[in-house]
């Protein structure tokens, strides 16, 4: 008898997220058992309950995904997760809280059809948020130079110092962008510009983005107007704008969801898989290839 695949959505907030569910529908996931308001110490006996439900040969058909919009509450669900394996009693796991994952990838591989990212240096704005950290570390796996952004310098120097330890060859440097002066510092010089801010604040003007004459992809993250990059609109998909490459949020929104839908998939294929930034990103750059 086949075993359905059953996916089981553990999300932080108080109502479990209705666009997760949406795409793990969409990713063929056959049951989908969703839960609220989780905290870490509730996690045990959900993945329990998922675990000892079928036999270790069955076990692959059952998966984990940990969403919600708190990304650091996300990552303690992930732990948690992790310590309730034992042998082969374990389900395969995704953590993409707030969609950080799947979009960080989503830009850095905008980036890199246009341009060498070991060739480049690169500019982070708002890289001390979820999204911005992982494009940041995806960036720096790659060999780019990097420039994290933060208003405030020590906040980015605490993000590079967190980097460091997951990519320790990871060239960062961190860069304040508190007022207009110190983005045009931050900016000059740099290949690729990628906004990953909150919604509704720009953290680039236009008039900064067109001086930036070495500028050659920018991506901004925000759908909200104002838009984080000035003058790029957010279905801008490879549109070229002062002589850059320029990519909003819609734009790189549908790889985003062929990432998301591919990862989710790939949770069914064995029961030993946990599907972060870097794991996620690899499976981008799966599609890449075979598109």
């Amino acid at each position: 008898m086949t075993k359905h695949r059953i996916l089981v959505q553990l999300d932080s907030d108080e109502q479990a997220s209705v666009f997760d569910a949406v795409v793990a529908v969409d990713s063929e996931v056959e049951h989908l058992l969703q839960y609220h308001s989780v905290r870490p110490e509730q996690v045990r006996d959900l993945v329990h309950g998922a675990m000892f439900t079928r036999g270790p040969k069955d076990l692959h058909n059952t998966a984990v995904f940990i969403g919600g919009s708190d990304v650091a509450k996300g990552e303690q669900l992930l732990a948690a997760a992790k310590q309730c394996f034992f042998g082969p009693m374990r389900v395969s796991l995704m953590l993409d809280a707030n969609g950080a994952n799947t979009t960080a990838a989503a830009a850095v591989l905008a980036a890199a059809r246009h341009i060498d990212l070991a060739q480049s240096e690169a500019l982070v704005l708002a890289a001390t948020g979820p999204v911005g950290q992982r494009a940041v570390r995806l960036l720096a796996r790659g060999g780019c130079k990097m420039r994290v952004a933060s208003r405030s310098e020590d906040r980015a120097a605490a993000a590079c110092d967190a980097i460091r330890s997951a990519v320790a060859d990871a060239q960062l440097t961190p860069v304040a962008t508190g007022d207009t002066e110190q983005t045009a510092v931050a900016v000059e010089g740099v290949d690729i510009v990628i906004a990953a801010g909150a919604a509704g604040i720009e953290l680039l003007s236009a008039e900064l983005r067109e001086a930036c004459s070495s500028l050659k992809v920018a991506v901004d993250l925000n759908a909200v107007p104002p838009l984080g990059i000035g003058g790029v609109e957010v279905t801008d998909k490879a549109v070229e704008r002062d002589g850059a490459i320029c990519f909003g949020a819609i734009g790189v929104g549908g790889t985003k969801m062929k990432i998301h839908k591919a990862a989710i998939k790939s949770l069914f294929d064995s029961n030993d898989k946990v599907l972060d930034a870097d794991d996620i990103f690899a499976i981008g750059q799966s599609l890449e290839v075979s598109e």
